[in-house]
């Protein structure tokens, strides 16, 4: 009798663990979710690169139509990147896919485990990291390629500290200097992408490596200063890390937009989440040119342009 119940109870033990596998496989499958929404006046095809360790996610890439938007579900304790690609199209002959900006290298619209070519605007996370906490941010380390903001969408994204919205609406491409741009041979000159210091000229005291590679001896340069002018916010170069990482309580989704100062869209039609972002605002605001860059007459207007079409998005509500 005693040999029965021992095994009896043996057994719930063996259920009851079993059922609580299943509860937390179930659970963490999906710890968050990303709302990718395309709110420029081209199609974007978003990347999306899972760190080391990390479980890949049912897609790696897809198209986004503009004025169009997806979800993904995210895992517990997911990292990694995402990013927009553009300019991209498939080669009739071979069948490969490819972008002017963003490329992963895949041949294919998912990117399969390749990361993005810069230059290119990347958002990256840490979800459930430290402390229970979601670490992100909007970096231009690599590059920029078009304006991007991530907003946290739970109640506790209101409730102070520092989780709230990050990201670059400022349009780079206009503001990028001759010697950083990246030049779309059919365009006529304009400017598709904007390279960083390190990518342009392969220096260590620009991309923080060799005897620059710590936070004492890599500073910003007049460059990345540019990049943290338009978008104080974002990162800027490898060290940035002080007014550019974002924290919230594990378990809040994130919407990340693409060009989300559109002034030729209502935010409240296409774009709800800006809307909480004020135009006086650390992170939306255009300082003018770092020092030791002198802006040229091209540069100078489309400073203002751009200040003035994020005015205009701002006011239209």
């Amino acid at each position: 009798m005693a040999k029965s119940q021992s095994l009896t109870f043996l057994f719930l033990l063996l259920l009851i663990s079993f059922l609580a596998s299943v509860y937390n496989s179930i659970a963490g499958a999906k710890a968050a979710s990303f709302t990718l929404t395309n709110n420029c006046g081209y199609t974007v095809w978003p990347g999306i690169l899972s760190g080391a360790g990390t479980a890949p996610l049912s897609t790696t890439g897809f198209v986004l139509n503009s004025g169009e938007s997806r979800s993904v579900d995210i895992p517990s304790s997911w990292s990694g990147r995402l990013w927009g690609r553009t300019y991209c199209s498939t080669n009739q002959s071979t069948s490969t896919f490819s972008c002017v900006t963003g490329d992963c290298g895949s041949g294919k619209i998912d990117c399969s485990g390749s990361g993005a070519t810069p230059p290119a605007t990347l958002a990256e996370f840490t979800l459930n990291g430290s402390g229970g906490m979601d670490f992100f941010d909007v970096s231009l380390v690599d590059g920029y390629n078009l304006p991007m903001l991530v907003s946290p969408t739970s109640s506790t994204a209101s409730s102070g500290g520092n989780c709230t919205a990050t990201g670059c609406l400022v349009d780079l491409n206009g503001l990028c200097p001759s010697n950083l741009k990246v030049i779309l041979s059919d365009s006529g000159g304009q400017s598709v992408a904007c390279k960083s210091a390190c990518d342009a000229f392969g220096k260590p005291e620009f991309c923080c490596s060799g005897a620059y590679g710590n936070p004492n001896t890599c500073k910003p340069s007049s460059y990345s200063q540019i990049f943290k002018n338009a978008c104080p916010r974002a990162y800027s170069y490898a060290y940035d890390d002080a007014t550019s990482t974002f924290t919230c309580p594990t378990g809040v989704n994130y919407i990340i937009t693409f060009c989300p100062s559109n002034p030729g869209q209502k935010a409240g039609e296409n774009n709800p989440q800006a809307a909480g972002v004020p135009l006086i605002n650390d992170s939306m605001v255009f300082l003018g040119p770092a020092s030791g860059i002198t802006l040229g007459k091209t540069w100078r207007f489309a400073a203002v342009t751009s200040a003035a079409s994020l005015a205009a998005f701002w006011l239209q509500f």
